[in-house]
């Protein structure tokens, strides 16, 4: 499975979207940007997008509620210890109220991994960071294997991008 990002104006966006009604597309905005993902076996609708594959994934993508994109750059020789992180995950995040879907992204022309969550809203996101589980879930990074001293895991500072998913019916 892979994914797909563009950047654009909302109006445009929305068309492109509009034009696709049978792919798995959603559109999303914050106050500074609108982006669309779009989730596909095959090739994207998108002339020029960010591309990832699709390294594990849990729930169906939806087009109403809340994105909480964490992007992370992940060194070439730091990519195979990140990853095994992800697979080997115990899951906690997945029984919480208000969890929707998660995938996390491996970068295709880039360093930066995405671990994309979806909310119904974004109280419960905020639930889930202040939660027992969320605590496990981030003390297990700290017991990953230890990598050779000369390699480094992170190639930069991982940042985050917060999104509302905006509905079909929405103009």
């Amino acid at each position: 499975m892979n994914v797909f990002i563009t950047s654009g104006s909302f109006n445009f966006l929305k068309s492109k979207k509009d034009k696709h009604p049978n792919e798995n597309i959603l559109l999303m905005q914050n106050p500074d940007t609108t982006v669309l993902l779009h989730e596909t076996e095959g090739k994207t609708i998108f002339s020029s997008p960010r591309k990832y594959e699709v390294v594990d994934g849990k729930g169906t993508l939806q087009d109403h509620g809340y994105v909480v994109m964490n992007n992370i750059p992940v060194s070439e020789e730091g990519r195979p210890v990140f990853e095994h992180r992800f697979k080997n995950r115990v899951g906690f995040i997945e029984n919480e109220p208000g969890f929707v879907a998660l995938r996390v992204l491996r970068p295709i022309n880039s360093e930066t991994y995405v671990i994309l969550t979806i909310w119904e809203k974004q109280t419960d996101f905020l639930h889930w960071k202040k939660s027992s589980s969320f605590q496990k879930a981030h003390i297990s990074d700290s017991k990953a294997p230890v990598t050779n001293s000369s390699q480094k895991m992170f190639s930069g500072e991982p940042y985050v991008t917060l999104y509302t998913l905006v509905k079909d019916s929405e103009e």
